[in-house]
């Protein structure tokens, strides 16, 4: 069997994960914004049940089983359809490493990738499992959402290299590499020295983006989203009553419920402010990233790639300004989470075309592997 036609269901796969991830992401946003997260006080079931119970004897038995938590079917469903979905990108990513077991004889084939990919999914499950049984304890809902977004992220970076190795593994191979040649020549030796820069620069922009994603899960996690009910002030004021030390304790212990949150509101408010001011210097840092490329004589595979992640940048923007104005309807904070998503996704789609491209080091040197 010719390898191409070996790696193309790995391609299948890792679509499916693709439109898996995002799903969970979605749901996972949809569970905690109608305060579903501890829908069903065990786990991986729901009352001891693969389902939410619903019939008389069922019910009998969660009563048993749970004497102090009464059973609700609107809190119990987002919560398990949920972890179905999550199960299934978890079925999908395991048949992933082992198809690139079965891969292992071909040459740049993304093993270590796919491995990683098992671990973190296993790691995920865990963060799923503490999510409920420390009662949704922000220091775990936060890092569960991180590891969604990390997820994701690989899972697209796995497509993106996969997809390469299958396009210079199928029958068109002459095609895929002249393909690839022409892209490098749309760049001269000047600009070669600027990619080489850009990289820099969108790896900070990275970096900023995921202390953002994490300050935007500690919100939610946190219930601070309604501590600021206006824009662009904060509670009619630009620089409110804030307690930046109670809002980022990291030691907050372990046994409350944290439905609805347990901080005061000066701490809250410390944490919605943070997260606008982090906000403020993403927009400035990747968007002047996106604008500068735009404006820059690059090829045009790089201009797209840096005005949709400007499209992504003004989009999240706007839903974020959206959700405060209107007071965070639940279908717009769901796709503010998925705004986020599209949003890194567009980060690390330029990231990794800046580094397939080789480009040489200044004063001489030469980066052989991307």
């Amino acid at each position: 069997m010719k390898p191409a036609r070996i790696i193309h269901p790995a391609l299948t796969l890792v679509r499916t994960g693709l439109v898996l991830a995002v799903l969970v992401i979605g749901l996972g946003a949809w569970t905690r914004l109608v305060d579903a997260g501890l829908g069903c006080p065990d786990w991986p079931g729901c009352y001891g049940h693969l389902i939410v119970p619903t019939t008389e004897s069922q019910l009998a038995r969660a009563t048993e089983l749970f004497p102090d938590h009464t059973v609700d079917a609107s809190k119990g469903w987002p919560e398990m359809i949920h972890r179905y979905a999550a199960t299934a990108l978890g079925l999908v990513i395991l048949l992933l490493a082992i198809q690139a077991w079965r891969c292992r004889h071909i040459a740049d084939y993304p093993q270590k990738l796919s491995h990683i990919l098992l671990g973190l999914v296993i790691l995920q499950g865990m963060f799923g499992m503490w999510t409920v049984t420390l009662k949704l304890w922000p220091q775990v809902v936060t890092l569960h959402l991180l590891g969604g977004m990390t997820t994701l992220s690989l899972l697209y970076i796995l497509h993106l290299r996969l997809d390469r190795l299958y396009q210079r593994l199928a029958d068109n191979y002459g095609w895929s590499e002249m393909r690839f040649e022409n892209l490098l020549q749309e760049h001269n030796s000047k600009e070669w020295f600027l990619l080489w820069k850009l990289r820099h620069w969108s790896v900070m922009a990275l970096a900023v983006l995921a202390v953002q994603i994490a300050l935007g899960g500690w919100t939610s996690a946190n219930y601070a989203a309604f501590a600021c009910p206006d824009f662009p002030q904060c509670q009619g004021q630009w620089m409110p009553d804030i307690n930046i030390e109670q809002g980022f304790n990291l030691n907050q212990r372990v046994g409350p419920d944290y439905l609805g949150g347990q901080l005061d509101g000066a701490a809250r408010t410390a944490i919605h402010y943070t997260h606008r001011v982090g906000a403020l210097v993403t927009f400035i840092l990747v968007g002047g990233l996106a604008l500068y490329m735009m404006r820059r004589p690059l090829s045009l595979s790089l201009q797209h790639r840096a005005l949709m992640l400007f499209v992504a940048l003004v989009f999240q923007v706007f839903l974020g300004i959206a959700n405060v104005l209107l007071f965070f309807p639940l279908t717009l904070a769901v796709m503010h989470n998925l705004g986020a998503a599209f949003l890194l996704l567009s980060l690390c789609n330029l990231l990794w075309y800046l580094y397939a491209l080789h480009p040489p080091l200044p004063f001489g040197g030469v980066i052989h592997h991307a």
